[in-house]
């Protein structure tokens, strides 16, 4: 038995150009700002996370001379997850009520 093949691999159903997936033309993928905005919330969190971090490795060893900015730093990255948090859940709000809506 022969494997499937998705008819837009078969090359017998013309596609629209607008849905075409752009890896499959070796291009670049479009972006999106949805996308966009949970990756820079998420690469926040990331990078305040990490120097978070590096701080309290600093304050722990003795290099660091103004405790100030471990705190100021912690409460940045701890602003970046309720940031995040929060879009999450404004996303999962808008969402179930699309779902809500009959058509």
């Amino acid at each position: 038995m022969a494997a499937i093949t998705p008819l837009w691999e078969s090359g017998t159903m013309p596609l629209d150009p607008r849905f075409q997936v752009a890896e499959r033309k070796g291009e670049a993928p479009a972006t999106n700002p949805f996308t966009d905005i949970f990756q820079s919330a998420i690469a926040a969190v990331k990078e305040t996370d990490a120097e978070k971090t590096e701080l309290e490795y600093m304050m722990s060893t003795g290099q660091l001379d103004n405790p100030v900015e471990l705190v100021l730093a912690a409460n940045k990255a701890q602003l970046s997850v309720n940031l995040l948090t929060q879009l999450r859940s404004r996303a999962m709000d808008a969402y179930n009520e699309l779902i809500r809506i009959s058509l």
